[in-house]
């Protein structure tokens, strides 16, 4: 689940290394252009979720709210391998939660700095996935609690 052109893009990467890995892997849910053309379907375009400030937000809030729990009621009902949000916190977290909750494993794919949230997204973040951070000097380190993990990308992945 990649909600803006910053997070297609690394989305799009992630899936090249990904079907490197696993050559049949399948990938579907929300995406944008550079995820589509490594073969990712988008069940909705990442556009439909890219928006900024309080007014624009507050304009699409129902729809928004509607795609994530169609989202969410597409995966329980099939559940993935695995999900991964890619950045995109205030769509991501709650939704991660709630698939981990339901035994479904999940993967944050690049966090915002901790100084960038607000206050309440770092106690969010504590209850939902497994993270991964990646950087330009090191390669992409993961976690969960004290378990390591592999990293993974876009919505559903199936090998």
């Amino acid at each position: 689940m990649a909600g803006e052109a910053s997070g297609d893009l690394l989305a799009g990467l992630l899936l090249d290394g990904l079907r490197r890995r696993w050559p049949g892997l399948e990938a579907v849910g929300i995406g944008g252009p550079q995820m589509q053309r490594r073969g990712f379907e988008a069940w909705w375009p990442s556009d439909r979720l890219a928006v900024r400030g309080y007014a624009e937000v507050l304009r699409h809030y129902r729809a928004i709210v509607g795609i994530r729990n169609q989202l969410k009621a597409r995966l329980l009902a099939e559940p993935p391998d695995v999900f991964i949000g890619v950045d995109a916190p205030d769509f991501n977290l709650d939704l991660e939660a709630a698939l981990k909750q339901q035994g479904i494993p999940t993967v944050h794919f690049v966090s915002p700095s901790v100084w960038a949230w607000r206050p309440e997204r770092v106690e969010r973040s504590r209850a939902a996935p497994t993270w991964c951070c990646a950087s330009s000097r090191s390669r992409p380190r993961c976690w969960s609690g004290t378990a390591s993990a592999r990293a993974t990308s876009g919505t559903r992945w199936r090998r």
